[in-house]
Order: structure tokens, then C-alpha cells, then sequence
């Protein structure tokens, strides 16, 4: 009914989209969300390019056309579809998945190096030694400035012990570093971006070498990442709310029920109860 009075999706300009699973079994919807509004404009069952065809499809290709930004992670579909249905829209790539990327790769170069010193462990201390390298995840994971006194002692033993490691773990922390520099100096988090781009190209760790290809794929959107701000923290933050609606109904079997209540919760425009009084701005 609420639908039926109102056009959710007038006057987009900058828009984010992500994908939520909401049950076991691979069962995702996608999520569409106005930056400037900080609301749910947008939600349907299912991923993948068939099903933000239909969002588009329900935008039209004049309201298309004003879009200006769009935020979303690396997922080739939507990348796909937003060089066919929004080709003058600015793509902007979420900076919490670049750095999610640089951790998934510090992690592998972790298990390689457990890996290494498992293979070339004598005696006890070198058991001890692969043991440790096995549990240096967390204080590998966690950003420079938020770690304890025992994970910083763990970070000073293991550039000492390990310094393909210790590198891998520089390599994640500047890159993280790139976009906090670009808060306050976005034209020097560009020059720190290329920098860095050519020290992961030169770092000789597999994996870094390959995230820099897949950051140079993805360029002009972390670019348009540094320079305008714009994140995906809207939608990440409004995936959070649905999982707790879904949490709050003890799960749902069909994503028609979550999607109501997601939209009833986080779209904006609510109807008045009976009995309450009309919320006031």
C-alpha cells in the first residue's frame, strides 16, 4: 500500500548496491540504497546481472541517466550491467573491499610461510616457530593502531623471523593507509595509491603481485573511491539491519517477508499506527 504512494526511486543520483545473504544455501537478495537520502530505495530476491536488469528496468533509462555515482564492491556482474544500463555514471569501489582483498592476501601469504616453516621445522623450536606463525592471524589482521601490547610484540618477532611475512603485512597496512590519507588529502592518497601499486609489483610475494593487477582492473573506480568519499558504509551498515530483522523474526524461508519489513524499517515514509502520534521532524 505504501508502494503504491510512492516513488522510491525519483530523483537518484547516487546510488549504492550489494548483495545480502539472508539464508544458508547460497539464498541472497540484492540491495539498492540513495546516498543522499541514507534509505532502501530498492530490494529483490536473487543476484546477479538478470536481477539488477530488473532494477533498472524499473528505473527507466531517462532516470538512468541522471545517476551520477554508484558504489559497489568488485563483482564482475555489476560492473557488467553499470557499463550497459549507467555508462555515465561514475563507478566508485567500496574501500572496505580493497582492504578486505589486501587482508585475504596477507592471509595467504601467512598460510604460505606456516607452510615453510612446518616443511623446514628441526626440533622443537622450529615446531614452536611454525606454531607461532600459525597463530599471528589476529595481530597480522588487526590495524596498526588498535593492537595490543602482546600483538605488537608477536608483528616485532615475526619482522625478525619472517621478513617475507613482516612485508606482506607493510604492504596491508599502507594500502589501508592510502584511503585514511584520503579523508583529509585525497590528491595525496592518489600519488600513494600509484606508489603502492608499483611496491606490490616489485614485492616479489604472489600474492600482492596479484592484487595489484586486480587493483589496476578496478582503478578508476578506487580512484573515484579516493576523491569523492563515497563508500559502501550506507549499504553494509543497512545489510546489518536486515540481518537483525531476519535475526529478530528467527529466520524467514521466503525473502518476500524480508524485504517488507526491510523496506517498511529502512525506506523511509512509515506509516502511522493506530493510536500514535505522527512523528515530527
Amino acid at each position: 500500500d505504501r508502494d503504491a504512494a510512492v516513488d522510491r526511486l525519483a530523483g537518484l543520483t547516487r546510488i549504492g548496491i550489494d548483495e545480502i545473504s539472508y539464508r544458508k544455501g547460497h539464498k541472497y537478495m540484492t540491495v539498492v540504497v540513495d546516498h543522499d537520502t541514507a534509505k532502501v530505495v530498492w530490494m529483490a530476491d536473487g543476484h546477479g546481472k538478470t536481477v539488477l536488469h530488473r532494477f533498472f528496468d524499473a528505473l527507466g533509462p531517462e532516470r538512468a541517466g541522471r545517476l551520477t555515482h554508484i558504489s559497489a564492491d568488485g563483482a564482475g556482474w555489476i560492473a557488467d550491467v553499470l557499463a550497459e544500463r549507467a555508462e555515465r555514471a561514475v563507478r566508485v569501489m567500496a574501500p572496505f573491499h580493497v582492504v578486505a582483498w589486501a587482508t585475504d592476501a596477507l592471509d595467504i601469504e601467512r598460510r604460505a610461510s606456516w607452510n615453510r616453516a612446518r616443511r623446514q621445522a628441526e626440533g622443537r623450536d622450529g615446531r614452536e616457530t611454525a606454531r607461532a606463525l600459525k597463530d599471528s592471524r589476529f595481530a597480522l589482521w588487526k590495524n596498526e593502531a588498535d593492537l595490543t601490547d602482546r600483538q605488537a610484540a608477536k608483528l616485532t618477532w615475526i619482522a625478525a623471523t619472517d621478513p617475507r611475512l613482516h612485508r606482506a603485512y607493510r604492504l596491508k597496512e599502507a594500502l589501508r593507509a592510502v584511503f585514511t590519507l584520503a579523508k583529509t588529502r585525497p590528491t595525496a592518497a592518489l600519488k600513494a595509491l600509484d606508489r603502492w601499486i608499483g611496491w606490490a609489483r616489485r614485492c616479489r610475494i604472489d600474492a600482492f603481485v596479484d592484487l595489484q593487477r586486480r587493483v589496476r582492473r578496478h582503478y578508476e573506480a578506487i580512484r573515484a573511491a579516493l576523491t569523492t568519499g563515497m563508500s559502501n558504509g550506507l549499504i553494509e551498515s543497512t545489510n546489518t539491519k536486515t540481518r537483525l530483522i531476519i535475526r529478530r523474526g528467527f529466520g524467514f524461508h521466503a525473502a518476500d517477508a524480508i524485504i517488507a519489513l526491510a523496506m517498511l524499517t529502512l525506506a523511509g515514509n512509515r506509516p502511522t499506527l493506530p493510536g500514535r502520534q505522527p512523528a515530527t521532524e
